[in-house]
């Protein structure tokens, strides 16, 4: 396997790393990009569910095949 951290600026890089190897390619949403959209949506600036579920998205249509993120237990809760 192969992990790109910090994943949410280095999706480019998820995308060319999926191209150059036949590995199973992992996204690590790190604990800085976890509290930048906690923070924003604790104050009122973005839609939290919104936000996480396109990251989570685009993580995914950047060639991802695990997404290790701190936003699991919401995202499991959000999709019940």
């Amino acid at each position: 396997m192969l992990m790109v951290k910090p994943a949410l600026a280095y999706m480019d890089i998820i995308w060319r790393v999926k191209q150059a190897t036949n590995l199973p390619v992992a996204a690590y949403n790190v604990s800085g990009e976890y509290s930048m959209v906690k923070a924003a949506a604790l104050n009122g600036w973005i839609d939290e569910q919104k936000v996480v579920m396109e990251t989570m998205t685009s993580f995914k249509r950047s060639g991802c095949d695990l997404i290790l993120t701190y936003h699991a237990k919401d995202i499991a809760r959000w999709l019940q």
